[in-house]
Parts: C-alpha cells; sequence; structure tokens
C-alpha cells in the first residue's frame, strides 16, 4: 500500500519566466522530468516528483484564506495589519509564511494570473491537473490567465481531446523551451526531442485553443552550427506560428555539462557580436508568422529588440543592425556596460553619466576587444 505523503506546507520551485512576474505561483511538480539538457543546471542532482493533488489543492486554499483575510483587514470594518493576521493564524497552527507573502505579492500584482511550477507540469495526468485547474478558476473565478511549462516530447504523448479539457478548464497558455530547430543542435544538447517533435507539439497546443510561447537560444549550437541554429529555428517557428517567441541567449556556467566541452575546446561560445548576428539571421528570415517577439531576459544584449511579425521586423532589427555598425571601440563600451548593469538599451550609451561609469569599468577590468568575450562570458554566468 502506497504511503500517503504529508503536506508541509505551501511550496515554491525556483523560476518562472519574466513575463508571470506578477502570477500566483503554484507548485504542481517539482524539478525536472528530462533534466539531461547539456546547457541547464538549474534542476541538476535534484529528484523529479509530483505534487499530490490534494497538496495543491490545499496551497490553493490557504492562499484563498489570507486573500480574503487581507482584504477584510483592509476594509472599512476591519484594521487589522497583515502582521497581526499572521500572529492570529499562527496561533490557530495555521500559520503558513510563504502563503502569505505568495498571497501578498498576489495582490500586489493584480490578481490576474496564475503559473504552474516546475519545469513541465503537463506531464501530470489530464484528469488530474483539470481537477486543479477547475480548483483554481472555481476559487479565484476572476483569474484572466494560467499558463504553465512543458516540454515538447510530453505533449506529443497527450491526446489532442485531453489537451481541449485542458483549455477547456481554464489552462490558457503554455511556454515551451524549444531552445532550437535544428536537430544537429538539439542532438548536441541532448535536448530530447528533435525538429518535427517540435513542431507537432507546438501545432498541438495552438489547435486545443491555448496560447504558446516558443524559446529561442541564440549561440546554442556554438560557432559552428550557429548560421543553422538562426535558420532551422526560424523554419521550425515559420511552421508552427506561435503567439510569442522569447529570447534566450546561452550563457555557459561553470556547473553545466556544456562548460567542459567549452573547455576542451569541442564547443566555441558565440561572443556578443557573433550571437547579435545569428539573432538578426534569425528574425529576417522569419516568415508567415503573426508572431509577438520579446526580449525579456537580462541574458539578452538588445532587450529592445521585441515587436509584432510582420509589421515591426523592420523595428526590431533596428538595435540590431545599430550595434552590428558601431565602432568597435562604442560596441566595447556597450558590451562592457550592458554586462556591468550599466546600460539597458543601445540609446543609454547617450547618457554621459552611465556612459563614463562604462569607461571606468573597460579601464577597471582592462577589457579590449581581444578579451571582451571572456569579459562578458564571465558576467553573464552571474545570472543563471
Amino acid at each position: 500500500m502506497k504511503t500517503k505523503q504529508a503536506y508541509n506546507g505551501y511550496e515554491l520551485g525556483p523560476i518562472r519566466p519574466p513575463s508571470e512576474a506578477d502570477s500566483l505561483i503554484l507548485r504542481v511538480t517539482r524539478n525536472c522530468s528530462w533534466n539531461r539538457c547539456k546547457f541547464c543546471s538549474l534542476y541538476k542532482g535534484e529528484r523529479f516528483s509530483l505534487r499530490p493533488v490534494e497538496h495543491v489543492i490545499e496551497d490553493i486554499d490557504r492562499v484563498k484564506r489570507y486573500v480574503d483575510l487581507i482584504a477584510e483587514c483592509s476594509s472599512n470594518t476591519g484594521k487589522r495589519e497583515v502582521q497581526q493576521i499572521a500572529r492570529e493564524l499562527s496561533a490557530q497552527n495555521q500559520h503558513d509564511p510563504l502563503a502569505l507573502q505568495s498571497a501578498i505579492s498576489w495582490i500586489r500584482g493584480g490578481l490576474q494570473s496564475v503559473f504552474l511550477q516546475d519545469a513541465n507540469t503537463l506531464i501530470v495526468k489530464p484528469a488530474h491537473l483539470v481537477e486543479i485547474l477547475n480548483h483554481i478558476r472555481k476559487t479565484f473565478p476572476d483569474t484572466q490567465r494560467i499558463t504553465s511549462y512543458a516540454r515538447s516530447k510530453t505533449i506529443l504523448n497527450i491526446k489532442a481531446s485531453d489537451m481541449k479539457r485542458l483549455a477547456d478548464a481554464g489552462l490558457n497558455r503554455i511556454h515551451i523551451g524549444m531552445e532550437s530547430g535544428s536537430n544537429r543542435v538539439l542532438k548536441l544538447v541532448d535536448k530530447g526531442i528533435d525538429k518535427e517533435g517540435h513542431i507537432v507539439a507546438g501545432r498541438r497546443v495552438k489547435q486545443a485553443g491555448i496560447e504558446l510561447s516558443e524559446y529561442y537560444m541564440p549561440g546554442l549550437g556554438g560557432a559552428e552550427f550557429s548560421r543553422e541554429n538562426a535558420l532551422e529555428t526560424a523554419d521550425a517557428l515559420n511552421q508552427i506560428d506561435p503567439d510569442f517567441i522569447r529570447i534566450r541567449t546561452l550563457a555557459v556556467a561553470q556547473q553545466i555539462e556544456l562548460y567542459s566541452e567549452v573547455q576542451a575546446g569541442r564547443f566555441k561560445q558565440l561572443g556578443d557580436r557573433e550571437t547579435a548576428e545569428e539573432l538578426l539571421l534569425f528574425i529576417e528570415h522569419l516568415r508567415g508568422v503573426c508572431s509577438s517577439l520579446k526580449s525579456d531576459h537580462i541574458l539578452n544584449l538588445l532587450q529592445d529588440v521585441e515587436g509584432r511579425l510582420p509589421e515591426e521586423r523592420e523595428l526590431m532589427t533596428k538595435p540590431i543592425k545599430k550595434f552590428l555598425a558601431m565602432p568597435e571601440n562604442e560596441q566595447l563600451l556597450f558590451m562592457v556596460g550592458r554586462r556591468a548593469g550599466i546600460f539597458m538599451r543601445l540609446d543609454d550609451m547617450a547618457d554621459a553619466y552611465l556612459l563614463s561609469h562604462a569607461e571606468a569599468a573597460v579601464a577597471a577590468n582592462s577589457v579590449t576587444m581581444d578579451n571582451v568575450d571572456e569579459f562578458t562570458a564571465t558576467m553573464m554566468r552571474r545570472f543563471i
């Protein structure tokens, strides 16, 4: 007989997409069901598991309790502070600090969206996931969006009818880490799926009426497969037409498997200039899609590369072309300033105060065009 797992309080996993910053975070699974990708260290050494449905339900109920109590203390009839609420619930052995903080954050975010963690929530049996989705909608009927990460390989194993059940129950956005559409790159990094699988899975999400965000990782093919990474990924996305295309530039941390291949010389990592060239090639080959391209991550050199295809293609490629056309000394200043957290956008270089800080960072770190790629790679590791 299987031993029933004890509930140990509200849980939070390690990450969520930047676009879910204002969402209520609900942990449905722990860690990653695949956990072999050579570019990722997030879940290495961690065991994948499913949280019992009743535990997720209890998380939802606890947040609801806090949301209601905070609303009461904010009303004209009740003047209690949040801290007082926490003390009262603690006295009743009901206080859960993480659930309280999640409720507070969600209220500040507008109580509009929910994100399901961790890396591959759709591996949960459809009937169980529908039960969780129904409880979210019943408990928080004003929720506008429920979102999850998913693996393409997992979606291939879900029947179209079950995908529709999930959509009808309220799952209305899925994030998929395509990373690349090149079969050689996908095999190189042990993604566990091929290009055709990505295409079929992406289409299945769209056919179910669920919004789709696909992630592309410039630089993942290294110098050898940079062009192929851009062209094959663009081709795959052209066949899917996702709602969102999100850019996540490769960063090689010391704890990932790819790092040892860089050290051994088997993988030549791209610098910021080469990555910008790959990104430009990628965008120029997106055809027949009506996607919103987002560069919403600190690892991206040019976060102002955003817009909607096809009408804003020229607008979103303008910063890339501007950067690539800059004199080397200005490129150097921007790369160092961006990676040091001084600049956010190319236009920030017009600010004399910020520019002086970038110049100081270049001098302090003895950065030249010969060693700038090494410097920026080191700086990027801080954000993994």
